[in-house]
């Protein structure tokens, strides 16, 4: 069977999948979709690619494509993989899954009513740092895990401006508004460690406050860094940064994570090597570099790496997610990063808006597996 897939948003982020989706046997590019009309026609004949439209819903109904990439902006995400699921298509959505509570909702009855299935390109949760950490957890290096951190710290001002949907719906907003990037790995180590679900229960944010305004003096809305702290099912604790607007050299991710027999943190900055310490590589509380445990540890498929995914956006994240995005349509079972992983990774960040607008109480974050 071959899958055939359509790009919406083929001339902005949606560009970065195709070389993925090119790659895979299983997978034939056949229809790409953006308003930019003379962009889309423009890539469609540098990619041999036969069908373009303008128009998403066009595109869905088309017949052309079995599995669609969403890469728009941020407010198209949720109604697009709505209108796309509508038709049974297969949809891999980029981040975050939604801007409101309502429209996540929408969505996941949305899923659960579609014959397609749908995942989350959450990238960072492929990078190889992040995977061979996952890897220590699920053989039980860690101990039991009960803290953890993961941080976005991208300086975005100037993007804000080529990207105006980024100064509405992420710096227009007060709270953490783009998490799934710090959150989406920290959960999964969380999951994994106790081999099942555990997902934040409730949420508290704080911010430092604003320093900065935009081009035309306005004051941006969102805090120039905000945290949320998240209580998760198993009781463990998360700390989330996410900080766009701080003057700063370069685009920085922090992690850390703790158990009662292991402790990992991120390289961080300049020069920063990722290390961690493991009680059952060294009695003594003492670092080794994080890359020395990837021969042992790390999964084959990280190992010798094809030139597609050594090339691809976001550490590799972007070649593996469309392969496991693939595996899990041509075997039928549910994708790495589902509805309700994905709803994890995004509904925390919308109830920190109610937390910073209500001083910084703690909020209960919704459930998605209670909706039908």
């Amino acid at each position: 069977m071959t899958i055939r897939f359509g790009i919406v948003g083929a001339a902005g982020r949606g560009n970065s999948f195709v070389r993925s989706i090119q790659a895979n046997p299983a997978t034939e590019l056949t229809a790409l979709c953006d308003l930019r009309t003379d962009a889309v026609a423009a890539s469609a004949a540098e990619l041999g690619v036969t069908h373009t439209f303008t128009d998403a819903e066009q595109m869905f109904a088309s017949g052309q494509i079995d599995a669609v990439v969403i890469g728009t902006p941020m407010q198209f995400h949720a109604p697009q993989a709505i209108a796309a699921l509508s038709h049974d298509l297969h949809v891999m959505s980029e981040v975050t899954a939604g801007i409101s509570i309502e429209e996540c909702r929408d969505l996941v009855v949305a899923v659960r009513g579609s014959r397609g299935c749908y995942m989350l390109a959450e990238n960072y949760t492929y990078m190889k740092t992040n995977v061979l950490v996952r890897e220590l957890v699920r053989h039980g290096l860690f101990g039991e895990i009960y803290y953890g951190e993961g941080a976005y710290i991208h300086e975005l001002k100037a993007l804000n401006e080529g990207t105006p949907w980024r100064r509405h719906w992420q710096t227009g907003v007060n709270g953490c508004t783009y998490p799934t990037h710090s959150l989406g790995p920290v959960l999964q180590w969380f999951a994994d460690g106790r081999r099942r679900a555990d997902r934040v229960v409730s949420v508290s944010a704080v911010g430092t406050g604003h320093h900065y305004t935009d081009p035309r003096g306005d004051q941006y809305e969102m805090e120039d860094s905000v945290t949320m702290m998240c209580r998760t099912t198993s009781g463990g604790l998360i700390q989330i940064r996410v900080d766009m607007l701080s003057n700063r050299p370069s685009h920085s991710t922090h992690y850390a994570l703790q158990g009662t027999e292991g402790a990992y943190e991120s390289g961080d900055g300049f020069q920063g090597v990722p290390k961690v310490w493991l009680r059952s590589r060294s009695s003594a509380p003492k670092w080794e570099p994080l890359e020395d445990l990837g021969q042992e540890f790390l999964p084959e498929y990280w190992k010798n790496p094809p030139s597609e995914a050594e090339a691809a956006g976001h550490g590799g994240g972007d070649y593996w997610e469309v392969e496991d995005f693939v595996r899990a349509i041509t075997e039928g079972k549910e994708p790495p990063i589902g509805i309700d992983a994905a709803m994890d990774m995004t509904l925390p960040g919308l109830v920190s808006q109610q937390s910073l607008a209500s001083g910084s109480s703690w909020v209960a974050v919704p459930d998605s597996r209670n909706w039908t």
